[in-house]
C-alpha cells in the first residue's frame, strides 16, 4: 500500500510567509515551515533562530539577519517590516523566520499589518511557542488534572526594556494557578515582589528554563521569594523562561530530557 501523499501549498513569488521556528530544537518545526525553508528565495531571521533550523534551508538561499536583543543595538521593527515589503516587491519568496510562534509575543501581527497595508499577500505558519515547548522539555506540564485548569502567558519585558505597567497584579496572582513569564529574567525581582504583595505564596515553586529544548538546556528550581537571588547566583544563559506554580513540583518525576 502506497504511503499517503502530503499536499503543501505553493510558496508563490512576491509573497511573504511569516513562520514560527519553535523554541530551538530543529526537530520541533512544522512540515509547513520546513517546506518554506526549502522553497524560499530569501529568509529574514531572528536572533532566537538557531543554526540547526537554518541548516534546513535550501542551499544558496539569501539569509538576512534581523535579530533584536534587549540592551544591544538592533534593527527597528519598522525597518524589518519595510524590508519584507521591499524584498517581496522584487518578486522573491520571502520567509520571515521568528523564534517560537509569530503571534505569541513575536510582533508577527505588526509585520502582517504592514504587509496588508502594502498589498503584499502573506501566510502565517504557527510554531511551538516557548511557553509550551520549554516547559515540555523541562518536564513541567502546563496543565494537569488536579493541579490547575488555567495558565497565563505574560511578557515581562516591553519594547523599551521595562516591566509592563498595565499588568493587574492582583488579578494575575489570583486568576491562574500557572504563570509563564516570557523575557522575565531582567525584572524577576520586581515580578516576584509584585506577586507576593498580591497574594501569591512566597514559597511557591518557580522554575527558570535556560536555552530550552537545546542540548545545553538548564533548569533552575527555586521559590518565588528566592528566585531573583538564585538567578543572579547561577547566571543562566539567555534566553530564559520563568514558570510559577505548583506544576513545577511535578518535574521531580517528569524530567525526561535531562535523563537521556
Amino acid at each position: 500500500m502506497d504511503a499517503p501523499q502530503l499536499t503543501l501549498p505553493e510558496f508563490e513569488p512576491g509573497t511573504v510567509w511569516i513562520v514560527g521556528a519553535g523554541p530551538g530544537d530543529p526537530g520541533l518545526i512544522t512540515l509547513l515551515a520546513c517546506h518554506g525553508l526549502q522553497t524560499a528565495d530569501c529568509i529574514v531571521y531572528d536572533a532566537l533562530v538557531g543554526d540547526g533550523v537554518l541548516k534546513l534551508a535550501r542551499a544558496g538561499v539569501e539569509l538576512i539577519y534581523a535579530g533584536k536583543r534587549g540592551g544591544k543595538p538592533s534593527p527597528q521593527q519598522t525597518d524589518i517590516s519595510d524590508l519584507l515589503v521591499r524584498e517581496a516587491r522584487l518578486g522573491k519568496r520571502v520567509l520571515r523566520l521568528k523564534g517560537g510562534d509569530p503571534f505569541v509575543f513575536g510582533r508577527g501581527a505588526e509585520e502582517c499589518l504592514r504587509l496588508a497595508g502594502a498589498g503584499i499577500r502573506f501566510r502565517v505558519v504557527p510554531g511551538i511557542t516557548a511557553g509550551v515547548g520549554a516547559l515540555a522539555y523541562a518536564g513541567i506540564p502546563l496543565t494537569t488534572r488536579g493541579k490547575n485548569t488555567a495558565v497565563t502567558f505574560i511578557t515581562g519585558y516591553t519594547a523599551g526594556g521595562t516591566l509592563p505597567e498595565d499588568i493587574d497584579w492582583v488579578a494575575l496572582a489570583h486568576g491562574s494557578p500557572a504563570l509563564v513569564f516570557y523575557m522575565g529574567a531582567p525584572h524577576l525581582g520586581r515580578i516576584a515582589e509584585k506577586l507576593i504583595e498580591a497574594g501569591r505564596p512566597a514559597d511557591e515553586p518557580v522554575a527558570i528554563v535556560s536555552r530550552a529544548t537545546l542540548p545545553e538546556q538548564k533548569v533552575l528550581e527555586t521559590t518565588l521569594a528566592r528566585c531573583a537571588e538564585d538567578l543572579r547566583k547561577t547566571k543562566l544563559a539567555t534566553p530564559t523562561l520563568v514558570v510559577i506554580g505548583t506544576v513545577v513540583a511535578l518535574r521531580r518525576d517528569m524530567r525526561w530530557f535531562e535523563e537521556q
